[in-house]
């Protein structure tokens, strides 16, 4: 009698990876859609630099705190920015 383990089962069994297909007509509208969401990401970076650096500036005198607020909110800005920058490759990496 022979036993086998879940990995030689699994081995054994060949499973299908078809390549992603837009369904018909919606590769247009959702190219479109992701591009807004893109801009959309992009005004919110630049918004919220210029927010940072807008405590910092006024937070300069007397209000040490709100300037910290503003640097403290720099590396949340930029990882925002950097997730989305690498979302599609991200996404690729574990669908690809």
């Amino acid at each position: 009698m022979m036993i086998h383990t879940v990995l030689d089962m699994a081995q054994a069994v060949p499973v299908p990876n078809p390549e992603p297909i837009a369904p018909p007509g919606l590769e247009k509208p959702i190219n479109t859609i992701l591009g807004w969401g893109k801009w959309g990401v992009i005004v919110a970076g630049v918004a919220g630099l210029l927010i940072c650096g807008a405590q910092m500036a006024i937070g300069r005198k007397n209000r040490s705190s709100f300037a910290a607020d503003g640097a403290s909110g720099i590396p949340w800005v930029l990882g925002g920015l950097s997730l989305a920058a690498t979302a599609s490759g991200i996404v690729g990496m574990f669908l690809g």
